[in-house]
């Protein structure tokens, strides 16, 4: 059977394609790595997320070479499953989009255009996008409503134009201390705002409501309420979907993708032939593919005749930190607001969004804050130590354990800026190194750009104001080049130069007539925000465009 198309990956890149063209008539199938859960599979089991990796690959099958380039141009080596060093998210049905917190903030019009607003920064491979905001924006609205964002447009300095003044669905509940937030901000001259989520308060869309447990980073939702992959697109389309299916090469001629070689659970290969293959398995996994897949129309990898596949590896990162309020410093009800169960802190700020710094413009980002995570066994394994770092055991554990679990919570925030591109930064594939299927690892090269980490400490500074102007205690922060696992994209960036891009500005592969490619690889920039509500809109727009071309 020849199919119209076959999409590599089930996450916030594929599902978009499968649920559009299944639903057109066309003869779609998903070939996805993982396994197939659903709503039952799941619960807030801590060991089996926290402990055991039950929704990622073990490092000792499946491991990863990290190339770490550090301040003095120092490379270190490390192996994967040495280090317990993993680069592996959400691999099922769905992708990592099952695990996401579900944080969806737009790109603005300026994250299109950095090299021409911003001008080049040394080190960096900035560019601009070969498509506009206003491009992609009615496709921004669709993901609102197709996979449901829940909030309360306010607006502000740097609020995005958009063509529906609300999103479709009201804000979740929110905990009383978000009051104490907002009151700090205007204090200061802060614009705070209601974070957009990608999770629904009420029953929607075939889907039942938030149940407000408080556990959505990490863990995957029992009651559909998030918008993964999964359950807002994949379960409403009748792609055909085959669990359990490593891709491990595809093969082509001159001019274009004949088939995938994928492994199932016994490791007995199959192939899938396609008029048209669209690749959506991770940016890291997508760039190991394409370079695994070499032949000899191809001997640098698949459309990588220019050796741009697995460049300008990004991460949307920036750093983190915290504050604690204590019981003592609060009256009755202050303190029964605090201890409010379940109930989100859904607040962001983009007051430096762009900020001025000694007559020069900068790129700035956001900061969402949020309660430290519901799970126990991370918030108790912070209070093994006493003061002076000595690890503590017996009733003076204990009651420090429970005195931080019943008479103080912690306020969280994220910062997320631009990772600068660079030459420093990318994917390729370990000649010597083996995964459990003999294919060869992927080698992740690490370098986060210095100018990353002053607009970091930048937005942390106010954070850090908020929190000290809302009366917390023991507040601290750490502004670094560490990427975070779940937030990678570039490897396959998009341009109209086929010299110095591997896609066209429809995401299709310059040098191949048939492959597109649909996750975070396509983005040559990351803009200041977490990538997948933008990963969803573009996954959308290209839909059309092969829906066009089929037909």
């Amino acid at each position: 059977m020849i199919y119209d198309v076959c999409i590599i990956g089930s996450g916030a890149g594929g599902s978009p394609i499968a649920y559009e063209l299944s639903n057109a008539g066309f003869k779609v199938v998903v070939l996805e790595k993982g396994k197939y859960y659903t709503e039952k599979d799941f619960s807030k089991d801590e060991l089996a997320v926290s402990r055991r990796d039950k929704f990622t690959p073990s490092l000792k099958d499946e491991k990863h070479i990290i190339n770490e380039i550090d301040a003095d141009g120092k490379t270190s080596r490390f192996d994967g499953h040495e280090y317990s060093w993993s680069f592996w998210n959400g691999s099922m049905v769905g992708g990592s989009s099952n695990l996401m917190s579900g944080y969806f903030h737009r790109l603005k019009p300026n994250d299109f255009k950095l090299k021409s607003v911003y001008g080049e920064i040394e080190g960096a491979n900035v560019v601009d996008w070969p498509i506009s905001y206003d491009e992609l924006e009615p496709l921004y609205e669709k993901v609102e409503r197709v996979v449901g964002v829940s909030g309360s447009i306010k607006k502000h300095k740097f609020l995005e134009p958009r063509s529906t003044p609300q999103l479709p669905y009201v804000k979740l509940e929110e905990n009383s201390v978000t009051k104490w937030f907002d009151k700090a901000c205007e204090d200061l001259g802060y614009e705070s705002f209601a974070t957009p989520r990608a999770v629904l308060p009420m029953d929607a869309l075939k889907r039942n409501g938030c149940s407000y447990s408080n556990f959505c980073g990490s863990y995957a939702c029992a009651t559909g309420a998030k918008g993964s992959a999964r359950a807002a697109l994949l379960q409403k389309c009748d792609a055909k979907i085959i669990p359990e299916a490593f891709v491990y090469k595809l093969g082509s001629d001159k001019t274009s993708i004949n088939e995938a070689f994928y492994f199932d659970k016994d490791k007995k290969s199959h192939t899938i032939k396609a008029k048209i293959f669209v690749l959506a398995a991770q940016a890291i996994e997508s760039s190991r593919l394409l370079l695994n897949s070499a032949n000899k129309h191809f001997p640098n990898g698949l459309a990588n005749s220019n050796k741009q596949v697995g460049k300008n590896l990004i991460f949307s990162g920036g750093g983190s930190g915290e504050g604690r309020f204590d019981f003592k410093d609060l009256d009755k009800n202050q303190q029964e607001e605090l201890m409010q169960t379940g109930l989100f802190f859904n607040r962001s700020l983009q007051n430096d969004y762009e900020f001025e710094s000694k007559g020069k413009k900068y790129k700035g980002g956001t900061t969402d804050f949020l309660f430290e995570h519901q799970n126990l066994i991370s918030r108790v394994a912070r209070e093994f130590y006493d003061e002076e770092g000595n690890i503590m055991w017996g009733d003076k554990l204990r009651d420090k354990i429970h005195k931080a679990l019943t008479t103080s919570r912690k306020l969280s925030f994220e910062v997320f800026v631009d990772w600068l591109p660079s030459d420093k930064c990318f994917v390729s594939v370990d000649d010597k190194e083996k995964d459990k299927y003999g294919v060869n690892v992927g080698v992740i090269n690490l370098y986060g750009h210095p100018h990353d980490l002053k607009v970091g400490e930048h937005l942390a500074q106010k954070a850090v104001n908020i929190l000290e102007k809302m009366g917390a205690r023991d507040i601290n922060y750490s502004i670094s080049s560490s990427p975070p696992p779940n937030l990678v994209a570039g490897g396959c960036r998009f341009g109209d130069n086929p010299e110095t891009s591997v896609l066209d500005k429809n995401c299709k592969a310059h040098e191949l007539d048939n492959l597109y490619v649909t996750d975070a690889s396509f983005m040559p920039t990351g803009g200041s925000v977490p990538y997948t509500w933008t990963i969803y809109a573009n996954s959308f727009r290209v839909a059309e465009i092969i829906k066009k071309e089929l037909s």
